[in-house]
């Protein structure tokens, strides 16, 4: 359990911004999420940030795809930019050795959704060819105008087009804000959301949880996170996240509201712990 950690100063700062904070799991932007532009960086950075990992004792570490890439444009240059910028991630993912990348699925502009999700498929393919061994996270998205990924069929849908040997490098994010604000109602189908999940994704492709409080309600489409158990999903969706067995042991990684300094982290931090601590007896019955 983690947090999305700045890394500022460079990456090795990641790793000890998530040791100060207690957390075993991080998740890092390695170039400016902003800009197409990465600062350069050498094998000794990498090895630098894989000695330090061990050192601080982070069992998962994933990078984020930056907020400009966008595989499934209409625009032929846009996505050749966005497939280079991919491959040159995935590159610095498996120098770091990262367990894979989140990456969003894209956007489309008046054209159809069908053909967004071939480009997209296309294109991530190419990626994956381009660079073996690393991981892949499809991202849950709240499915606002053009946005694809609003819906879990979409999701399976891009996954299904990629070419099988490839498969098993494709998995999944599922964001808790995203997925209520898309219309997956947490609050009052929690049992009939899990379930849908495992029927159209299957739980064995879902690698790793984004925890975020959302600030509007069900349906909303309004992608705006709210610290845990203070927004419109409230405590008892997390509490039972970390109660059932489908979720309670995948990596989680918080996404909620940044401060100043790493003082909102640790309230978000203190609560998901607390709630771990309240279940946890439950769950260590279940496993023995």
């Amino acid at each position: 359990m983690g947090v999305h950690v700045s890394s500022a100063g460079g990456w090795a700062r990641a790793l000890a911004r998530a040791a100060a904070l207690a957390s075993d799991a991080l998740q890092l932007f390695t170039q400016p999420p902003q800009r197409w532009a990465a600062p350069p960086w050498s094998a000794q950075d990498a090895a630098a940030f894989v000695a330090g990992r061990a050192e601080h004792g982070i069992a998962f570490a994933c990078g984020h795809e930056i907020y400009l890439a966008n595989l499934a444009s209409e625009d032929v240059a846009l996505r050749a930019r966005s497939r280079a910028y991919l491959e040159e991630e995935l590159r610095r993912a498996r120098a770091l050795g990262l367990e894979g990348v989140v990456i969003h699925p894209g956007r489309i502009g008046d054209g159809l959704r069908d053909e967004g999700l071939g480009r997209y498929a296309d294109e991530l393919t190419v990626v994956l060819a381009a660079v073996p061994a690393v991981r892949v996270f499809l991202e849950t998205t709240p499915g606002a105008r053009g946005q694809l990924g609003g819906t879990l069929e979409e999701l399976a849908a891009l996954r299904d087009r990629i070419p099988a040997p490839l498969h098993r490098r494709v998995g999944y994010c599922v964001d808790t804000c995203h997925l209520f604000v898309a219309g997956y109602d947490l609050v009052r189908d929690f049992d009939g959301v899990l379930a849908r999940i495992g029927d159209v994704l299957g739980w064995e492709h879902v690698a790793l949880l984004h925890l975020n409080d959302a600030r509007d309600p069900c349906g909303s489409r309004r992608d705006r996170h709210a610290h845990l158990g203070e927004g419109a999903l409230g405590p008892d969706v997390f509490r039972r996240l970390l109660a059932d067995d489908r979720t309670a042991w995948r990596p989680k990684i918080l996404e909620t509201p940044k401060g100043k300094d790493d003082a909102l982290d640790r309230h978000n931090l203190a609560r998901v712990r607390r709630w771990w601590a309240e279940v946890r007896g439950t769950l260590t019955e279940r496993s023995e």
